[in-house]
């Protein structure tokens, strides 16, 4: 492998939404240019990149995956990155680490939008270029297109290359910035040919356009292109290379990746136009002291590097990957990792194409490289010279938003379950998992419910834990709303010694969230002192289980006033059940009300889905809270009950065609309305009945 000067070395990241065909792209670049034996396709399994069955079986990248080749000048690494909405945390993590990014937009069939709205602002901090996939299928048109992507992102998408035979007969491109044609054959082998005499006219003024973007730039080129001066080649090429850095200029390649055909032009955009390691900005850290620094890109600075994804494999153990963004990192040596104030021993570094290894002695400043075994390391750490601590803050989590209750199947799955969780989260920290102290379910939550059925299959097939799927069950408490006095005596003769307590009890309504007071007012000796936490103990064992639907009771005051005990027969045990006793019958004269968790949601949308999303918040019991525009788009803040947003996810997705997103947490508990609150009481009835 050839050693190259920093300046020929290119990040990027491929972002499309799902089915757009990045990984089919990045198969194309890897084949087309030597870095692999075979042509990798998604569609039969033979995937170079997505190697994982569960990827496999669902036709669709999960993780980002790393990946390098070479052309004759310059030295890329590419990272293929998760389009479905699930997975997105892939992506962010994979953009904080290069240093520019190609968009992959599907080619539309006659009507209807590319959909890269989303995956563009994502990477809004990097310099962007834009591929144009799927111009071999029938019916497409560039033209349709550009005119969809410009729309829809609000810019003015430039094409810089033009096929050759649309319409399911694309066989060739120009390029307009050299104005050159190429044909393609069936390895992606490209021959110079003259641009169609029928297509000249067309690219002269795709040309002409370019220029006029390059002039537009500077004040005096802008000059001598009025004056009807030619820009110089190589300076255009300067010129379109620091406007795409600068976010001025927005080039669109056409071709298909299936069929290897506009891709070498692709590449050649991307070493021309897209930044190199050193000419990125410098990266937000932290020092030791907490204090806001600036690691510049320096081959010679001080090491800094950055753990952007953790592979977990049952026989090589834990693979960090990382990105060097400053100095170098030789192999078998020590590191600091100052996000876990630790020593890390490294092993052998090397470069991945898929799960392929290919070692490196050392890992220079814009290097990606692989590391294994690392004890303390996680995704988002950082590895640098503990002499010059920095931490680079680490990608947000998204959060979870959508959770089902897991049960093993076996006592051995059971055993396993905890520990394999934590091998899965050292691969996906978007995961959560812990067992819910009110509904005594052991809960898994993700992102969606792909995200977590991918992980109840990883836990089957990798780790050999089988557990299955429930919807969770909604925590609902019960309460009262007015007031009840009762007594309760608990008198029980045996022949020997016998129970006796009797106890007179006051029970009223507290206000929302203060749970439950105990209050003793029993005079002159009624019941002894020593039996008067056994009355309250009994009390707070009968509100575990409320008698609508056995749900456990709060926001309640339960006074102690009078009482009768016996001398020989009273005991801790008889006042603890009168104290149960006498609150059941009490509750049952005091109103009791079914409680519901109701979620504080803020739901981000695009502006044509408000009305839908609004309609939908009010049909499940929703109220809308306020509405904040955003840059085309708007955050709704909502309060709704759990029950009707435990599958939120999907059904948001469907409404805004994936382009919605929301975040929720707990805000309070609410009366559930009566004609709710019979159907959960005839619920937890008939579930009783079922279990006797």
């Amino acid at each position: 492998m050839a050693e190259y000067s920093r300046d020929r070395i290119r990040n990027i990241a491929l972002i499309a939404p799902h089915g757009a065909g990045k990984t089919s792209l990045a198969e194309a670049m890897l084949f087309m240019h030597g870095a692999t034996d075979n042509l990798g396709k998604v569609d039969d399994g033979s995937s170079n990149l997505d190697y994982e069955s569960e990827e496999k079986n669902r036709e669709m990248s999960i993780n980002s995956h790393i990946a390098f080749f070479e052309t004759k000048n310059h030295f890329i690494n590419i990272v293929d990155t998760p389009g479905f909405l699930n997975f997105l945390y892939e992506t962010e993590s994979a953009i904080k680490t290069v240093d520019g990014a190609v968009i992959v937009a599907e080619a539309i069939q006659g009507e209807g939008s590319v959909g890269i709205g989303k995956y563009w602002d994502m990477a809004r901090d990097l310099p962007r270029i834009i591929f144009v996939n799927k111009l071999d299928r029938e019916n497409t048109s560039l033209e349709d297109t550009l005119n969809s992507i410009s729309n829809e992102l609000g810019i003015k998408a430039l094409p810089f290359t033009l096929p050759i035979g649309e319409d399911g007969n694309f066989n060739a491109v120009i390029d307009f910035v050299k104005m050159k044609a190429y044909t393609y054959d069936s390895d992606g082998n490209t021959q110079g040919m003259p641009i169609p005499e029928d297509m000249l006219e067309e690219a002269k003024a795709a040309r002409e356009k370019i220029v006029e973007a390059v002039a537009e730039l500077d004040d005096e080129l802008l000059v001598k292109y009025l004056d009807g001066q030619e820009i110089d080649e190589d300076l255009m090429i300067k010129m379109l290379h620091q406007g795409i850095l600068d976010a001025k200029i927005y080039p669109v390649f056409a071709g298909s990746a299936t069929n290897l055909l506009g891709i070498k032009a692709l590449v050649v955009g991307i070493c021309r136009y897209l930044p190199s390691p050193i000419e990125r900005n410098s990266i937000s850290a932290t020092n030791g002291e907490g204090e806001e620094i600036q690691i510049e890109p320096k081959e010679d600075g001080q090491a800094a590097a950055y753990i952007f994804k953790t592979i977990s494999d049952p026989y090589a153990g834990k693979i960090s990957i990382f990105r060097v963004f400053s100095g170098s990192i030789k192999a078998d040596s020590s590191i600091y990792n100052s996000s876990k104030e630790s020593k890390e021993k490294l092993g052998h570094l090397h470069r991945l194409i898929g799960k392929k290894e290919y070692p490196v002695d050392t890992a220079y400043c814009g290097d990606i490289v692989a590391v294994n075994k690392l004890k303390e390391a996680h995704t988002g750490d950082t590895l640098c010279e503990e002499s010059n601590p920095a931490i680079i803050p680490p990608a947000e989590l998204p959060a979870a938003v959508l959770s089902f209750a897991i049960e093993p199947k076996s006592r051995n799955d059971e055993d396993k379950l905890n520990p394999s969780l934590a091998k899965v989260q050292e691969e996906d920290p978007t995961i959560q998992y812990h067992m819910d102290n009110e509904t005594n379910e052991f809960l898994l939550s993700g992102t969606g419910q792909s995200h977590v059925e991918v992980v109840v299959n990883k836990l089957r097939d990798t780790y050999g834990v089988n557990v299955e799927l429930h919807t969770p069950r909604v925590p609902y408490k019960e309460t009262i709303r007015g007031k009840a006095t009762t007594e309760a005596k608990y008198v029980k003769q045996t022949g020997g010694k016998g129970q006796y307590g009797v106890v007179s009890l006051n029970i009223e309504p507290l206000p929302r969230g203060q749970n439950f007071e105990f209050v003793n007012k029993v005079v002159g000796g009624a019941i002894p002192k020593n039996f008067i936490p056994s009355v309250e103990k009994g009390v707070l064992d009968a509100m575990k289980s409320g008698i609508l639907a056995g749900y456990p009771v709060v926001d309640a005051r339960v006074t102690l006033f009078d009482g009768k005990y016996h001398p020989v027969d009273s005991s801790d045990m008889a006042f603890q059940i009168a104290g149960s006793m006498g609150f059941k019958q009490g509750m049952k004269d005091a109103k009791p009300q079914l409680l519901e968790p109701v979620m504080k949601m803020e739901i981000t949308i695009p502006e044509d889905s408000m009305g839908d999303v609004i309609g939908d918040v009010n049909a499940r019991r929703g109220k809308v809270s306020g509405v904040d525009s955003l840059a085309g788009s708007h955050l709704i803040n909502a309060l709704i009950p759990m029950s009707e947003v435990l599958t939120y996810a999907p059904e948001l997705r469907s409404i805004t065609s994936g382009r919605g997103s929301f975040t929720m947490d707990f805000s309070h508990y609410d009366e559930v309305p009566n004609q709710e609150a019979q159907k959960i009481i005839q619920e937890a009835s008939a579930d009783k009945e079922s279990e006797e």
